[in-house]
């Protein structure tokens, strides 16, 4: 289905419409159809308001997972707001703030800040949760310095069920989006098949070609394979530090003394490094074809998942308005489209079956819950991006950073070259602000239609 009838224009004019902002034909003010006392929200960094701008995130001008900042004296489309900021403006409650703040990582980067918990704050999203399980993209189990809590879905509800005696007053708009770090987990187990199998590949290239030339070819080998393990277990290890081990071991050798120099070596060195990339991607593939029917299946639990705790812990304990919004189009984000083929097709296979069971188990006809259909209108704004305002559909608007490539610490003054302010994506996978206006405005849209304003 085709939306760009929801493009900007015919957007801002709907929702203006629907909340007061125009006139009706007699030319009376209308008013919303229903006041709602807060903003709730649950879910994962799309929803994320500042739970981790703290630390060394606050200190470079971070927090949230776009391009963060008021930067509208420069542009007035980098206001530093995500989707639920412009909601809550609109709809004139109060800015949302997060319900925990924190950081569980490395301490001498900055990254370890205490976990604080916000009694009048009521948006419990946190970057790199899930729905159900604890651990998420940047958690400190997977390695990441950063450390972010990423307490799922399933805890958030819960948490915020005991701040508030177990029950919604039922004048609360509650959001709920989460599932794509259930999709980028799956995502990192690919990419983890493949890199270590791309350096075992290369390990094992390595030792043998710079081992060629020595008296013992197999004792050098064995020699120059020990030094490469021993370097990758180094803590700050590089792959230029790796080489020069690998290098210098084998220099070692006897007879081998000619492979010290470059012209020798850094042919060597090519060559392992181009068969060991193909080893990894194989690897990669592999492990996707082996693993797909699985990887599906579970993202179709999570959305069965999250549909039973909107279910049984939101609706059944009060909540009488809840804005449940689907997975956008992953497949088509930066992070996927840097993949092969195949990886995309796993990916869009992975969103529709969490979307077709969320949508299954939820009552769509109820009046207490709006589904909103995210994926449909971010696949038609990657397809035709004109009729939305945005310049951009497939590429980052944020350079790289400290962090590497999130968003979580961009700004305007780290993003590309040139007016990157109506790109779709800051960084792999968020939008940039002005995607999360228009994100707003579809939600303000479907509220309308549903007769909530």
């Amino acid at each position: 289905m085709r939306h760009t009838k929801l493009a900007l224009a015919v957007l801002t004019a709907a929702v203006l419409t629907a909340c007061g902002g125009g006139t009706s034909p007699k030319g009376g003010d209308q008013t919303n159809k229903l006041t709602f006392t807060n903003q709730v929200s649950f879910g994962d960094s799309l929803s994320d308001v500042g739970t981790y701008r703290v630390g060394a995130v606050a200190a470079a001008g971070g927090g949230k997972f776009t391009i963060n900042g008021d930067s509208t004296a420069k542009n007035e489309d980098l206001s530093g707001k995500i989707w639920l900021d412009f909601m809550a403006a609109q709809l004139k409650l109060p800015a949302p703030c997060a319900a925990q703040t924190g950081l569980q990582g490395n301490a001498a980067q900055g990254f370890s800040v205490p976990v604080t918990n916000h009694p009048n704050c009521f948006n419990y999203a946190q970057g790199g949760s899930r729905v159900t399980n604890p651990i998420g993209p940047g958690n400190a189990a997977t390695g990441s310095p950063i450390g972010e809590m990423t307490v799922p879905m399933a805890t958030q509800i819960a948490n915020h069920l005991a701040k508030v005696n177990g029950k919604f007053t039922g004048t609360e708009l509650v959001t709920v989006l989460s599932g794509g770090n259930d999709v980028l987990m799956q995502l990192a187990a690919v990419t983890q098949a493949g890199t270590t199998a791309g350096a075992q590949a290369f390990a094992q290239l390595l030792a043998t070609r710079l081992a060629a030339g020595a008296t013992n070819p197999q004792a050098a080998a064995q020699a120059i394979g020990l030094a490469i393990a021993t370097e990758n277990a180094r803590p700050g290890k590089t792959d230029q530090s790796v080489v020069t081990a690998a290098v210098t071991a084998a220099a070692q050798q006897p007879g081998n003394q000619a492979v010290a120099q470059q012209s020798v070596w850094g042919p060597i060195v090519a060559g392992a490094q181009t068969e060991g990339t193909a080893a990894g991607n194989a690897a990669a593939a592999t492990y996707a074809s082996t693993n797909a029917t699985r990887m599906v299946t579970e993202l179709g639990t999570a959305g069965a998942q999250m549909a039973a705790l909107v279910n049984n812990q939101l609706i059944a304990n009060g909540a009488k308005y809840v804005i449940v919004a689907n997975l956008p189009d992953v497949a088509s984000t930066p992070a996927a489209k840097n993949r092969p083929a195949a990886i995309q097709t796993l990916v869009a296979a992975m969103v529709n079956a969490f979307n077709t069971q969320l949508k299954n188990g939820l009552n769509v006809n109820d009046a207490r819950i709006l589904y909103t259909d995210l994926y449909s209108v971010s696949n038609d704004q990657v397809k035709n991006p004109a009729p939305y305002g945005l310049s951009n559909t497939s590429a980052p608007a944020c350079a790289p950073n400290a962090l590497g490539t999130t968003s979580l610490i961009c700004t305007a003054n780290n993003t590309a070259a040139g007016d990157v302010s109506r790109y779709m994506f800051a960084d792999e996978i968020h939008p940039t602000p002005f995607e999360n206006d228009l994100i707003a405005r579809y939600v303000l849209k479907d509220m309308a239609v549903k007769g909530w304003l």
